[in-house]
């Protein structure tokens, strides 16, 4: 396409180019502007070249003036006029140009990069000037993007594309697109924008996760997920009163002479497992900021489980520290697994997720001890004693809980600015071992560590246990998580969790697994034995 930078030229590729909008040059004046305000823009266009003329024009004539030169009073006249005569043939020249946006993808995730197309067509009988088009872009996604296109004949397409990319997750609006109008000498610039915005959603990186058997889920990864009673097959035997449509064959005699009215049988509705994901926002929690930052981690991680479980059947619900349930698409505050855009809503949430200024997490307690939620998994950022000590009491309303703690220390950085003062937080060998202690599998989260290393360890049946022989002076722990951080691992003064591994600055964690800012990479996870 001659005259363009980055793009062709012929039909559009396709169709569903977002909300076209239309930008018109010259004519009418906007509504409800008086006509006269339409001038005064073109005036208030002109180039530095146009108002040099203009001054020069001005200064000319006074000069004439002076003088009493008639000759420089021509000149004066001529150089004045041009820039004067621009501006109004631009101002009264009718170009409509209409077009339009297409993100591919609309939903990225955090680092990868989405490919933006815009598409400019002249819709009047003239061929347009020189256009020069730039498209309103937050700085988070890079520059503005800047296009020159020398001349669009009347019923001309255009397509035009770029790149944008962020490592921030979050919801960026595009647009509106900006189109600039030259006169041919330069002399006059007119800006138009088009009304079409899209949105860019950047949702957090989701880490493949391998399938592990975690104790306490209902009817776990597939097993068992409808129930059937052995002697009324798929029917309840509990009745209920008949209603109106209700299928006959299906009414329960039994109960319908006890109770003396038409009693059915109430239909047996599918079983699914559940989980909650509890994400601990709190600005005093995480430390530092950042794609790199602990609470960035959190996030990914909570994106990470909760595609993982859908894509295992889960109902899975979302809960912060705020005591906010995220409306879901299975009625009941969660993301059922069935249904097509589950996964893409709880992304789009986790992508706008913000620090929150709540002092603890009294909330999400007083929302989790309703009932029972099933599987529960939590992202905790930094604990004091109470938050850790109510954290412990989260446990008791669910089969099987899960704890990834967040070392503040490893990851540095300084806390978002609370409300008040936050009390200082407990050390991490306090916290592993008082969530353990309330029956937590509890894993702490260091910068090198990943989730997947991590999920395996919530698995109790790759989880050593740990006998008298094997740790000496360890107490006797029942359980399949004996060993670990969880329900009966075993703890001993000295800080010492499974066989031999010490637990304090400088120490191992597990059989020959140093841990410390000097230490090489230690194996993936760690619960006392070395992986």
């Amino acid at each position: 396409m001659p005259g363009a930078s980055g793009g062709t030229e012929g039909p559009a590729a396709g169709r569903g180019y977002g909300r076209p909008g239309a930008a018109e040059s010259g004519g009418p004046a906007p509504s409800g502007l008086p006509a006269g305000d339409g001038l005064r823009a073109a005036l208030s266009g002109l180039t530095t070249r146009g108002r040099s003329f203009l001054a020069a024009g001005v200064a000319a004539a006074v000069c004439s003036y002076v003088l009493g030169q008639a000759d420089l009073l021509r000149v004066g006249l001529l150089l004045a006029s041009l820039p004067l005569v621009c501006a109004a043939v631009l101002h009264r020249t009718r170009h409509r140009v209409a077009g339009g946006r297409t993100l591919s993808p609309a939903r990225v995730t955090a680092a990868a990069e989405t490919r933006v197309q815009l598409r400019v067509e002249n819709v009047s009988r003239l061929p347009t000037g020189v256009l020069m088009l730039q498209d309103q872009v937050p700085y988070v996604l890079g520059p503005r993007p800047r296009f020159v296109l020398d001349r669009v004949e009347a019923g001309g397409r255009r397509e035009l594309s770029y790149r944008v990319r962020s490592d921030l997750r979050g919801r960026y609006p595009l647009g509106p697109l900006q189109l600039r109008l030259s006169d041919p000498f330069g002399m006059c610039e007119l800006t138009r924008s088009f009304s079409a915005q899209d949105v860019l959603t950047v949702v957090p990186r989701v880490e493949p996760l391998p399938p592990v058997r975690l104790a306490g889920e209902a009817s776990g990864y597939g097993d068992g997920r409808h129930r059937a009673l052995a002697l009324a097959g798929d029917d309840d035997v509990i009745p209920r009163g008949y209603r109106h449509g209700d299928d006959l064959r299906r009414v329960h005699w039994r109960s319908t002479a006890r109770h003396g009215e038409l009693m059915v049988r109430r239909e047996e509705q599918p079983q699914q497992a559940r989980c909650t994901i509890l994400l601990d926002t709190r600005g005093a929690a995480h430390r530092g900021s950042g794609p790199d930052s602990p609470f960035e981690w959190a996030v990914a991680g909570a994106a990470s489980v909760g595609m993982h479980l859908l894509e295992h059947g889960f109902s899975v619900h979302l809960l912060t520290d705020t005591g906010s349930s995220v409306p879901g698409t299975d009625g009941a505050g969660g993301f059922s697994g069935g249904a097509a855009d589950a996964a893409g809503l709880l992304l789009d949430t986790l992508a706008v997720v913000e620090h929150s200024e709540e002092p603890g997490l009294s909330r999400a307690y007083e929302v989790l001890r309703g009932g029972d939620e099933g599987l529960l998994i939590a992202f905790f950022g930094d604990l004091d004693e109470e938050q850790t000590a109510l954290a412990g009491r989260l446990r008791r309303r669910s089969g099987s809980a899960v704890a990834f703690v967040l070392d503040g220390d490893a990851w540095g950085g300084a806390a978002a600015a609370g409300p008040e003062a936050a009390p200082a937080p407990l050390p991490l060998a306090d916290r592993l071992r008082l969530l353990g202690d309330a029956g937590w599998t509890a894993l702490p989260v260091t910068p090198r560590d990943t989730l997947p290393a991590l999920w395996r360890l919530a698995d109790p049946a790759r989880t050593p246990r740990t006998t008298p022989q094997d740790s000496p002076g360890a107490a006797t722990a029942g359980g399949p998580a004996a060993g670990a951080y969880g329900p009966g691992a075993a703890y001993r003064p000295g800080g010492s969790y499974g066989p031999g591994a010490a637990y304090g600055p400088g120490a191992a964690y597990g059989p020959g697994a140093a841990y410390g800012p000097e230490a090489p990479p230690r194996a993936a996870g760690w619960k006392g034995a070395e992986r």
